[in-house]
């Protein structure tokens, strides 16, 4: 199947700003464009005056928004109902429904990610499968919306999927049931002497959330009097949100310089984000951190794994990022639409935009747990694989970041083998793994792993066991 556009996400893929309509930014209509205009209203009074059947004039305008729109970038459009609520959804409340990020590709509905602890997670939907059919009906060349419509909800109905996943002989079905999806976006627990952290999106106070989650950790390790030893954040699966929360979660752990820079085309509005603007200090003082990132990491999330990266502050582990460098300001027409519109690229601290290429981690750590984990990484939908995605301005060759295709010897296990040894996440347990044997060690990014092909004291990966 080829890789198609992201029309429109379901959820975002996204950082997002919040721009007001009256700004600076919005530039006077070229006189020039104006024939351009009298041609668009040509063809306006032709469809009216002759297409077969009577057409709406809300249809038809709101076909020329969405068209001049999608023809910029696969991330900017016209959002108003169903669409609109979506992202309000994203960003501040709950909703009934399976828990999944989805995109159109290709015409078909493709799963960005489920949800962690989500209906369709637990039903067992993976990033990269492609839903076919929704109670038997066919969706494909179909509105989103409408799918995703069908897909939402009364708690405690099901819903039957058909799934296409790259590496099966042949599609599947799936009975989800229905729940309240509660959008958590952070989650917490104590494995032993070390903190797992999962940021699953960039939702309203997600930096409060984990400084919360980290005191929790801390008064967790001190009543089985242990010592927390380090944490490990996880990212994967997250498409982004909020840049100002990621700002405030990368504040959380830096006490010194950029953060992420923002550069648009007008240049006396290009942003610096600097360390101490949301936190004070490092609030956990120095101790070893590990990111785990995968092709699902997005935007906000590439964000915080490359400030941490560039700053020598953690060791990004797992697999490279998705690589939208990109900025979307949401501007509110009236209150019920509003324009997505790509206004800037962002920067990491040391000038590298991620824009195509992505976060390359400093330690590529395969799913090994996941059997189907090879076959739709090789398949993995990327910013690069957009169609009108925007160009890295390094004239970045994405294919040369793939030129590696030998196995590391330490990572030899089957899932098979894992399992038996009760390891469900490999990613996460070799992260605590590393953590433990360089407990007491500075942690930078210039990182020299151990060697080992399945951690030694691992376990299970964790329960959502904490929310606030």
């Amino acid at each position: 199947m080829k890789f198609a556009p992201l029309m429109r996400a379901a959820l975002l893929v996204s950082a997002v700003a919040v721009l007001p309509a009256a700004t600076s930014g919005l530039a006077a209509v070229d006189s020039r464009v104006n024939p351009e205009f009298s041609k668009l209203f040509t063809i306006y009074e032709l469809v009216k005056a002759n297409y077969v059947d009577q057409v709406d004039d809300d249809k038809l305008i709101k076909g020329a928004i969405d068209g001049m729109l999608a023809s910029l970038d696969p991330h900017s459009n016209y959002l108003d109902g169903p669409s609109l609520q979506r992202l309000e959804t994203m960003i501040d409340g709950n909703y009934t429904g399976l828990g999944l990020s989805v995109v159109e590709d290709d015409g078909a509905v493709k799963i960005i990610s489920p949800f962690k602890g989500s209906p369709a997670e637990k039903a067992g939907l993976k990033a990269g499968d492609y839903i076919t059919h929704l109670d038997g009906v066919l969706y494909y060349e179909r509105d989103l919306d409408e799918a995703v419509s069908k897909m939402r909800g009364q708690a405690g109905t099901s819903i039957r999927l058909t799934i296409y996943r790259p590496g099966r002989d042949k599609p599947f079905d799936v009975t989800v049931t229905r729940g309240v999806i509660e959008l958590e976006p952070v989650t917490w627990e104590l494995k032993n002497d070390v903190g797992v952290i999962s940021v699953n999106e960039f939702s309203r106070d997600v930096g409060n959330f984990v400084n919360r989650g980290i005191a929790d950790l801390k008064k967790q390790a001190a009543t089985k009097g242990v010592k927390l030893d380090g944490l490990v954040l996880d990212l994967r699966s997250n498409p982004g949100g909020s840049l100002d929360e990621a700002v405030a979660l990368s504040d959380l752990f830096l006490d010194k310089g950029v953060i992420v820079s923002q550069r648009g085309r007008i240049a006396s509005e290009n942003q610096y984000y600097r360390a101490e603007s949301m936190f004070k200090g490092d609030v956990v003082k120095g101790m070893p951190i590990v990111v785990l990132v995968d092709a699902g990491s997005a935007s906000a999330s590439e964000i915080v794994a490359g400030a941490l990266q560039d700053q020598h502050r953690a060791v990004v582990m797992g697999e490279r990022t998705f690589g939208k460098g990109s900025v979307q300001s949401f501007i509110q027409l009236d209150k019920n639409s509003a324009v997505k519109l790509t206004t800037a690229r962002y920067f990491t601290p040391s000038g590298h935009s991620v824009q195509e290429g992505g976060i390359v981690p400093d330690l590529k750590v395969p799913q090994l747990s996941d059997p189907d984990a090879r076959a739709r990484a090789e398949r993995a939908v990327r910013e690069s694989d957009l169609r009108g995605h925007l160009i890295n301005e390094a004239s970045l060759d994405d294919k040369e970041l793939e030129t590696d295709k030998k196995e590391d010897p330490r990572f030899k296990a089957t899932a098979e083998d894992l399992k038996k040894q009760g390891i469900e996440d490999f990613q996460l347990a070799y992260a605590i793994d590393t953590l433990r044997r360089t407990a007491g060690k500075p942690a930078l990014a210039r990182y020299s792993a151990p060697v080992a092909t399945v951690p030694a004291q691992a376990s299970a990966a964790p329960k959502t066991v904490q929310k606030d």
